[in-house]
């Protein structure tokens, strides 16, 4: 017999000595009840509004900060390359 075909033969078997006992203990994990949706809701809520509260803190923490300007005569001259 060759080792690959064992597992075929096998199945058969192993699902006729199967008890129906670990079905109904599998339900209990995928029970779904009414808050579930809100628990699903909640989860991909602070999934999508992240980017948004992150990027408020950002440029609310850099807004002080203002880029030089190119033009003023008080910065000192770059040297040409």
């Amino acid at each position: 017999m060759k080792p690959t075909s064992l597992p075929l033969v096998a199945l058969p078997i192993l699902l006729i000595l199967a008890d129906n006992s670990e079905a109904l203990d599998s339900y209990r994990y995928l029970h779904v009840t009414i808050d579930t949706p809100w628990s699903i809701f909640l989860f991909l809520l602070i999934g999508v509004l992240s980017p948004f509260i992150l990027t408020a803190v950002l440029i609310w923490r850099h807004s002080g900060s203002k880029t030089p300007d190119p033009t003023d005569p008080k910065l000192p001259e770059q040297p040409e390359p």
